[in-house]
Formats: C-alpha cells, sequence, structure tokens
C-alpha cells in the first residue's frame, strides 16, 4: 500500500487499536459528544456493488466511514478486506485504477471486499475510473463506497455506469446534519421514554418535560446539527471563532475551485441572508447586486443547492402538485448553523457567537426567520416541500399519500387574524407554534413546534 494512505489503514498491522491509532477516531473519542449515524446500520456488509454517500462538507462522512470500518472490524471482518483511501491524495482516474488495482492482490480471495473511496470528487474523471474497475469485473467481489460532497456531479457520474452498481435494493445514502431528533438523543437530557411520550400523546403534556425540549429547540436553532459547534457548546458554552470559519471557509473554497467569483458568491449569500424568509427572483435579485443577468444568479445558487448549503423552496401549484415554476422562491440555509457561518463571514467579528448569534435571539422576527426555515428544511429532507402563495401564503406545503398538507409557523407570542386567512382555506391545514400545549387558533389544529418536529424525525426513522 501507497504510505501515504497507511495512517489511515492502521488496522492492517494492529485491528485491535484501529480505534486509538486511527487520526479521525483518536479525534472523535476527545469530544464529549459523539454521535453514531442511523445510517451506520443501512450500509452493505455483504452485497457487492458500488454505492456512494453524498452530503455538504463537515456533516461527518469520513467519520462515518472510519465507524464504520471499526464496527465491521467488531464482526471479524478480515483487516486485510478493508481499505481506506482518500480522494485528496489521487491526481486521476488513471491513478485510481492502478492503485485499486494494486490494492485487490491483498485483499483475501474469500469473502467480500471492502474499498472506501472518501471524497470522490477530488478525483479527475473518478468515474472513469470507476467505470472501468466495474467493467473489467475487478469489482465483482468487492464493496466499493465512494463518497463526495458535491450531489450534483455525484448523481451525473452514477449515471454512467447503469447495470454495474449490484443488485442491492438501496446503493445511495445521503448524510445531512443532525436533525432536531438526533440531536435531542445526543445531549440525553431527555429519556427515550420521555420522547416516545411526546410523541404519542396529544393531551396538554407535563410542564417541565415541555420546557426542556423547548430550551432543546433554541439551542438548535443556534447550534444546528454540525457536531463540532454542538461539542464547542458543550465544552465551551459558546461556540468558537474558529469553527465558524471552517464552515464558512469551506462553503467560499468549494465555490471558487469551480472558478467563480468571490465577490459574486460574497453578494449572493448577503442578499440570502437579507431576504431570508421572503419570496425572492432571480431578476430581482440581479437587479439589486453587481451581478449583471439573472441566470448568473441562478447558477450560484443551483451550485450551493448542490453543495447542500441551501434549500430553494418553490411555489405549489396546487392543481399539479408541482413547483409554481414561474412564481418567485424562497432561498434558506440548509441548517441553523450554516446560516450563524456565512452570517459570521459577510460581517466579520472576533467573537461571532457573542456580538452576533447571542443578540439575533432577542430579536423576535429573526427568531421567527430562523424557526420557519429550520422546520421548512426538516420537511424537505422526507417530503417534496413548496410553500403556497394564493391572495395570502402558507410556509409549507409537503406532498404526502398524493395530496399535499398545508402547515403554517407561528414562532412569535401573537398570531393576527389576517395572516391565517390563506391556510384557513384547506380543511387539512395546521399551524405549528411557540405555544408549550396543543390547541385551536380559528378551528386550525396547533402543535407546539418542537414537539413537530420531534415526530417528523421519529417518523423518518420508523
Amino acid at each position: 500500500m501507497d504510505i501515504r494512505f497507511l495512517p489511515h489503514n492502521s488496522h492492517h498491522e494492529d485491528p485491535e487499536s484501529f480505534v486509538v491509532n486511527d487520526p479521525h477516531l483518536k479525534q472523535l473519542s476527545k469530544q464529549p459528544l459523539v454521535h453514531h449515524s442511523t445510517l451506520l446500520n443501512k450500509l452493505p456488509i455483504d452485497t457487492p456493488g458500488i454505492y456512494s454517500i453524498s452530503g455538504g462538507r463537515q456533516v461527518g462522512k469520513t467519520t462515518l466511514l472510519k465507524q464504520w470500518m471499526h464496527e465491521l472490524l467488531s464482526k471479524r471482518v478480515d483487516p486485510q478486506a478493508i481499505i481506506y483511501l482518500t480522494g485528496e491524495l489521487i491526481d486521476d482516474h488513471h491513478s485510481l485504477v492502478r492503485i485499486i488495482s494494486d490494492l485487490l492482490v491483498s485483499i483475501p480471495q474469500s469473502g467480500v471486499g471492502f474499498i472506501l473511496l472518501d471524497e470522490v470528487t477530488y478525483i479527475k474523471d473518478w468515474d472513469k475510473g470507476v467505470k472501468y474497475c466495474a467493467d473489467a469485473g475487478m469489482l465483482q467481489n468487492a464493496i466499493l463506497i465512494i463518497t463526495g460532497s458535491d450531489t450534483a456531479i455525484i448523481k451525473e457520474a452514477r449515471m454512467r455506469f447503469p447495470g454495474r452498481r449490484g443488485i442491492s435494493e438501496t446503493v445511495d445514502f445521503h448524510l445531512h446534519p443532525l436533525g432536531f431528533l438526533e440531536s435531542v438523543k445526543l445531549h440525553k437530557r431527555i429519556s427515550l421514554e420521555e420522547i416516545n411520550l411526546l410523541r404519542s400523546s396529544d393531551h396538554e403534556k407535563p410542564g417541565a418535560l415541555v420546557e426542556r425540549l423547548f430550551e432543546e429547540f433554541e439551542s438548535y436553532l443556534i447550534h444546528g446539527g454540525f457536531l463540532t459547534a454542538i461539542n464547542d457548546l458543550a465544552r465551551q458554552h459558546c461556540i468558537l471563532p474558529a469553527t465558524f470559519a471552517i464552515y464558512s471557509d469551506w462553503i467560499r473554497g468549494d465555490v471558487l475551485k469551480r472558478n467563480r467569483n468571490e465577490h459574486f458568491l460574497n453578494e449572493i449569500l448577503g442578499a440570502i441572508v437579507k431576504h431570508y424568509g421572503s419570496q425572492i427572483t432571480w431578476n430581482a435579485l440581479s437587479r439589486s447586486l453587481s451581478i449583471d443577468h439573472p441566470k448568473t444568479v441562478a447558477d450560484y445558487i443551483s451550485l450551493l443547492e448542490s453543495m447542500d448549503v441551501v434549500f430553494v423552496q418553490a411555489a405549489l401549484s396546487e392543481d399539479k402538485m408541482t413547483a409554481a415554476v414561474k412564481k418567485a422562491r424562497k432561498v434558506m440555509f440548509k441548517d441553523p448553523f450554516i446560516f450563524h457561518a456565512v452570517r459570521a463571514w459577510l460581517n466579520s467579528s472576533e467573537d461571532p457567537f457573542t456580538k452576533q448569534v447571542t443578540p439575533l435571539f432577542s430579536d423576535s422576527d429573526w427568531s421567527a426567520r430562523l424557526a420557519e426555515a429550520c422546520t421548512v428544511t426538516h420537511f424537505s429532507k422526507r417530503f417534496p416541500t413548496y410553500y403556497i402563495k394564493g391572495k395570502g401564503e402558507v410556509d409549507i406545503a409537503y406532498i404526502d399519500k398524493k395530496r399535499f398538507w398545508p402547515v403554517e409557523v407561528k414562532w412569535t407570542t401573537q398570531v393576527r387574524p389576517h395572516e391565517l386567512k390563506q391556510i384557513k382555506k384547506y380543511p387539512n391545514g395546521r399551524i405549528l407554534t411557540r405555544l408549550k400545549f396543543p390547541g385551536e387558533i380559528h378551528n386550525i389544529p396547533t402543535t407546539p413546534l418542537p414537539i413537530e418536529l420531534l415526530r417528523e424525525d421519529l417518523d423518518d426513522n420508523d
């Protein structure tokens, strides 16, 4: 094996000490809160094929692979059958084919081999290399896992080797930042029994339990699902400036790597923050920026969307239950912490947590915007998710069981009747509120917002 890959394959020499010697697992063991993704139970263990794990940078794809390697070793998989490679050290598809060819010789011929190819999009024409290996029969007894942060590139390249993926029902996985339920479980301030109580009961909940859940949600609106930020808060009771920089730097770095303009990126991210929670068109944005053409705005936002940085929420065409392409869109960050990291970059500060993040939650308008965006992106993980624009507006309309379900988000202490005129038109409408008990407003059922997010995440895990 190339000596550059040896630090990540210490299990070949000493499988018993892998969890201690591996650089990622060693660092993980120092964290106060360690997460084990549910994807660990879904990855293949005996079905050869080409599998992918996509997701934004810094969500834990590499850590997931290392945790999976540890689990495979604990299941007595031959250590020599497990190989980890990082695309950052492989120049092109010729190098990739040569490296895989050399390594396959060392994999035991009995059983299945595991090749974990991390951050594959660093490799020029990587899909040509994977296709060649598959066509040459080199992967017929291997599970090849590829990971990448640009979902669009991976999706496009996967289409170039149909019939070579294997027979498994699920071959593509997506790793998101932690959802609200995962964050609650990680902190362990609410027991599993209490979580199930919150899920199943519709009557007024025990006061102390609901208070704790609301505190968890307000924390989630700060740290989101990014584990570095979560562990900063657990250890330091604040988020370090370096952590904000990590996440803003990868956005900038990945955009610049695609030969985009940093000034344009700065302007577009600033416009997203300025119009947060509001309807916008690419034409209107281009007129307010130094960018000449709306297509340029659309291209940058599409790139950010493929990087899992933003979610673009289209208006719903109610009769077709698809996007109303001519109507304005809403653009929001996929996770609350991405919002804070971007804002810290746009408005440089020595202490973003104290100077920017904390004061934001004293502003009821911004708190409501963040809560709404968080709710929209949570629904979007499970369902096609739109908003409704009629004579009024409905924040969320998600598609399930061949119909749409309208949801209004009211993270405020006061609800004005005119704000409900659109959702009142739908018999299946609901309102998610800041109130700590269920009820009705103008005959529309209401649920405490954090409880609803908890239920949605639980349903997704069933």
